[in-house]
């Protein structure tokens, strides 16, 4: 494993290396997730490249971008245990030790999608996306991938990206990888570590109330208008639902398709901890 701290020894070491690569963008914190994004990385690529980098311009005025966990020991174990399983293969974290490597004093330029980036979590995080889009288009510029790994549990923002890197003519594969859940059925992510046992428990009723949308739909756009009804009742008698919604999955509009692919979409906020999950489904 090779770790580089300066966005200089990135770009010296991208410079050198002639085979292909596959890129893994991350905040850090490791879990089960990330790592599943690391290891398609490795089964495609002879090397692939980890980004460890809390990103500020995505982080909106109310939320705690320093509260955010930095675990870089921990998470550099977390991949030394997963290339023993992957001999041969080899792993380069990228970790700025400071944002002034990713962005420079007099930084002022930004990457955005408008199509995909003013409702859902655009709404309730304005400039979320526009930050995302452009650290990821950065980082794109720098790691130079043959092929990018997200996890699809934020999938508005894996459209986002998949967005931008067609539009901008980008020659990198974007590709979303299944949700990594818990043996209950909850979507890991960092945030989970905040949740009290009984919150945990009580998270559950985000898959659930997502998987009773699918039911619900039955594969028909026909009924779309009732489950929305339904689920606007859920939202008017619990104040922890942000929002609920089924839309269809590439562009993420309220228009479904008579045939084809759907999305159903959730936020739930526990205390302090806002958990979003998502369900794909077809409509036949």
């Amino acid at each position: 494993m090779k770790l580089l701290r300066t966005t200089t020894e990135l770009i010296n070491w991208r410079h050198g290396e002639t085979r292909s690569v596959g890129f893994v963008p991350t905040m850090g914190n490791l879990h089960e997730g990330h790592i599943s994004l690391l290891e398609a990385a490795l089964k495609e690529h002879p090397v692939a490249v980890l980004s460890i980098f809390v990103n500020p311009t995505q982080f909106g005025p109310t939320e705690d971008f320093t509260r955010y966990p930095r675990t870089l020991d921990q998470d550099l174990a977390h991949v030394v245990a997963l290339m023993t399983r992957h001999p041969g293969r080899e792993v380069v974290v990228y970790a700025p030790a400071d944002p002034a490597e990713v962005y420079p004093a007099g930084f002022a330029t930004v990457v955005a999608v408008p199509a995909l980036s003013h409702f859902l979590e655009g709404a309730i995080r304005p400039g979320h996306f526009e930050g995302v889009a452009t650290v990821v288009y950065l980082l794109f510029q720098l790691v130079k991938p043959r092929t990018a790994y997200f996890g699809r549990k934020d999938y508005q923002q894996y459209r986002v990206v998949k967005r931008m890197a067609r539009d901008l003519g980008l020659a990198i594969h974007v590709k979303g990888l299944a949700i990594v859940r818990s043996a209950e059925g909850l979507a890991l992510s960092s945030r989970n570590q905040y949740l009290s046992e009984a919150e945990r428990v009580d998270a559950l009723i985000l898959v659930r109330t997502l998987r009773d949308m699918q039911q619900r739909l039955g594969g028909t756009a026909a009924n779309a208008p009732a489950v929305r009804a339904w689920a606007s009742e859920i939202l008017a008698h619990d104040p922890r639902w942000q929002y609920l919604e089924v839309r269809e999955a590439r562009h993420l509009g309220e228009d479904l398709p008579r045939k084809g692919k759907v999305v159903f979409l959730g936020v739930l906020k526990l205390g302090a901890v806002r958990l979003l999950d998502n369900i794909e489904g077809e409509l036949i």
